[in-house]
C-alpha cells in the first residue's frame, strides 16, 4: 500500500483536505496527517483524524510522539509528502529550510518527493517574494500544482491563487506515486519558460488524452494575390496546444496561417481556408478534447478568380459575392457518437462580452466558451496577454489579466479536471 503523508497548511483551502483524504483511501493509498497551527483553525484535527482512521500529528514537542523521534518517522515512512493548502507563510519557510514546527521539521527530514498546493490572495500568490521561493522550491525539485484562477473567499477577490481542485491532486498524487516522482518542476507559474518542455512524469494531468486545437485565423481567397481574413496572431491557439503537451496529452494543432513557430512535441496541420480547417478538424477525431481558437473568417468568396483581379480607370470595384463558410465549432459540437467529451469554443467579442458568448455556447452546443473582449482598446491581437471570461453550464468565471501560456495552463488543467470527474 503506497502511504502519503499530508501536511495542511492555514487556509479556507484546508476544508478541501477532507474530501482529498476520502478519495485517496478510496484508492487504496493511505494517509496520515500533519497539521499547522494555522490550520486547526478552520478544519479540527479531530475531523481529519476521523476521515484519515490515523492519529493526526500537530507539535513537534508532542512527548509522546517525539519519545521515539516522531517526526523522522513521518518523515522517512512516508512514499509522497503533499502539502496542501500550501500557503504563502509555509512555502517562504520550506524554501528557506525552516524546522521551527512539526511541518517544516518533517519536510526538512523527508527523504520523498514532496509536492505542494498552493493556495493564496491572487496579490500573495503574484508577489515577488512568493514567485521567488516557488521558484527556490521547484530548483530543489519540489513539485508544485496550481494555483488555479477563479473567485477567492474574499468577496469580490478574483484571480490566480485558488488551490487545485480534489481531482487535479489525486491525479497528480497517484502520477507521482507510479512514477517514483523522478523529476521536479512547478506548474502555473513556470508555463511560460517552459513552451518547448517536454512533459514531466509530475504534470501528466492528461496523459492518455487527444487534445485538438484550431489555432490562428483562416484565409480565404479572393483571386490569387487577395483574400479575406481575421486578425489573429495564434499565440493564444498555439500556447494552448504547448500547454496539453506539457500535461501529456497527445495534441494535435490544425493551424491557419501564423507567423510563430509550431509548439514542439505536437503534431502540426497546416491549412489556409475554413473548409480546410474543418476538413483537418474532422480526419484527426476522435479527440478527448477540442478547443476552437481559431478566428475562422464567417464568408468567403463564392467564385475567386483565376487570376488577379485587375481594377481599371473610371470603372466601379468588382462585385464580391460571399457565402458562409461552414461553422467548425457547431459541426463538432453537434456530432454525436463521435464528438469529443469536452467540446471549448471561443468568443472574441467587441461588446457586450460575456452575453454574446452566452447566446454563442447556447447556440453552437459547447460545453464551454471562452471569451474575450478584442476591441481595440484591449491591444489583445497579436499580445502576449489576455484576460478571459470561461462561460460553462455552472455560470461565468472571470479571469484575471494573464499571460497567454498561463491562460492556456490554466485552461486545460481545468480541462483534465473535468474530464476525470467520473472517475475522481
Amino acid at each position: 500500500m503506497k502511504r502519503v503523508l499530508l501536511i495542511i497548511g492555514g487556509g479556507i483551502a484546508a476544508y478541501k483536505c477532507l474530501d482529498l483524504i476520502r478519495r485517496l483511501g478510496e484508492r487504496g493509498i493511505a494517509v496520515r496527517c500533519v497539521m499547522t497551527k494555522a490550520a486547526q483553525a478552520f478544519v479540527t484535527p479531530l475531523a481529519v483524524g476521523a476521515v484519515s482512521n490515523a492519529r493526526v500529528a500537530t507539535d513537534l514537542l508532542d512527548l509522546e510522539g517525539e519519545r521515539e523521534i516522531g517526526h523522522i518517522r513521518l518523515a522517512r515512512d512516508a512514499d509522497l509528502v503533499v502539502v496542501a493548502p500550501a500557503t504563502a507563510d509555509l512555502l517562504a519557510r520550506m524554501a528557506q529550510g525552516h524546522a521551527d514546527d512539526l511541518a517544516t521539521a518533517v519536510l526538512l527530514a523527508t527523504r520523498a518527493p514532496v509536492l505542494v498546493a498552493p493556495a493564496m490572495n491572487p496579490a500573495m500568490w503574484s508577489h515577488r517574494a512568493t514567485r521567488r521561493n516557488v521558484a527556490l522550491l521547484a530548483a530543489d525539485s519540489v513539485h508544485v500544482i496550481g494555483p488555479n484562477a477563479g473567485e477567492m473567499a474574499e468577496k469580490g477577490e478574483a484571480g490566480v491563487g485558488r488551490m487545485a481542485e480534489v481531482a487535479e491532486l489525486v491525479a497528480r498524487i497517484e502520477t507521482l506515486l507510479g512514477a517514483g516522482a523522478r523529476e521536479g518542476g512547478f506548474g502555473f507559474l513556470a508555463v511560460s519558460d517552459t513552451r518547448t518542455a517536454r512533459p514531466a512524469a509530475c504534470s501528466l494531468l492528461l496523459a492518455g488524452r487527444h487534445v485538438l486545437v484550431t489555432s490562428g485565423p483562416t484565409h480565404e481567397p479572393i483571386d490569387p494575390v487577395r483574400y479575406i481574413a481575421n486578425r489573429s496572431s495564434g499565440k493564444q491557439g498555439h500556447a494552448i496546444a504547448a500547454a496539453a503537451h506539457r500535461l501529456g496529452a497527445r495534441v494535435t494543432l490544425v493551424s491557419g496561417p501564423v507567423e510563430i513557430a509550431d509548439p514542439a512535441g505536437v503534431e502540426v496541420r497546416h491549412v489556409e481556408t475554413a473548409r480546410e480547417m474543418l476538413a483537418a478538424v474532422e480526419a484527426a477525431l476522435p479527440a478527448d478534447v477540442a478547443i476552437f481558437a481559431a478566428a475562422v473568417a464567417d464568408w468567403r468568396v463564392a467564385a475567386p478568380g483565376n487570376g488577379k483581379i485587375k481594377k481599371a480607370a473610371g470603372a466601379p470595384p468588382p462585385a464580391l459575392e460571399l457565402v458562409e463558410n461552414p461553422d467548425i465549432l457547431r459541426a463538432i459540437a453537434k456530432r454525436g457518437p463521435r464528438r469529443p467529451t469536452l467540446v471549448i469554443g471561443f468568443a472574441a467579442e467587441t461588446q457586450d462580452v460575456v452575453a454574446q458568448a452566452a447566446a454563442k455556447r447556447k447556440a453552437k452546443g459547447a460545453d464551454w466558451i471562452v471569451a474575450n473582449d478584442v476591441s481595440e482598446a484591449s491591444g489583445v491581437f497579436g499580445a502576449d496577454r489576455n484576460r478571459v471570461h470561461v462561460l460553462t453550464a455552472d455560470g461565468v468565471e472571470d479571469w484575471p489579466d494573464l499571460d497567454k501560456s498561463e491562460v492556456a495552463d490554466a485552461l486545460l488543467r481545468r480541462a483534465g479536471a473535468f474530464l476525470s470527474r467520473d472517475t475522481v
